[in-house]
């Protein structure tokens, strides 16, 4: 996986180093390309020498970028579980979620994918990950302001 975008833009992560400049192309690009599609077409698309892989889900649109090698089905199949995660974690996710947490969504990411590869396939282990972490923050937070966890 070389990018992985959501929707109105509300998160993109990059595993590959890119300019600001061909960045923001690929994201016009593929605004361009996957919301004007059908509800019932293809979930792939071909652009330059990459795969795209996206879902719609609700209002949101998950897209992943992928080099050549990679396959198709397994990077749907990453997408749909990152909605799993992202469900487990705010029950039933929406935009607002992802607007107002998005340090959440993007620490999921983080716990689920790794430099674009599948890091852990375990939805379990993952919201463990994510309660630990929450623990670890109320406890900071409830400590007084000089002695805040760094």
């Amino acid at each position: 996986v070389q990018y992985f975008l959501l929707g109105k833009l509300r998160l993109q992560k990059w595993f590959v180093p890119t300019s600001d400049r061909e960045r923001k192309k690929v994201i016009r690009d593929m605004i361009m390309l996957v919301l004007p599609r059908q509800p019932r077409t293809c979930n792939f698309l071909r652009w330059k020498d990459l795969k795209i892989v996206y879902k719609r889900y609700a209002s949101l649109y998950f897209c992943a970028g992928l080099e050549e090698q990679d396959n198709e089905l397994l990077a749907l199949e990453v997408l749909h579980r990152y909605v799993e995660l992202l469900d487990k974690y705010f029950g039933n996710v929406c935009e607002l979620d992802i607007i107002f947490n998005f340090e959440k969504a993007y620490f999921i990411l983080d716990e689920f994918l790794m430099g674009g590869e599948v890091l852990e396939t375990s939805k379990f282990a993952v919201n463990v990950s994510m309660e630990q972490a929450d623990t670890l923050q109320e406890a900071c937070t409830s400590l007084p302001r000089s002695l805040w966890c760094v």
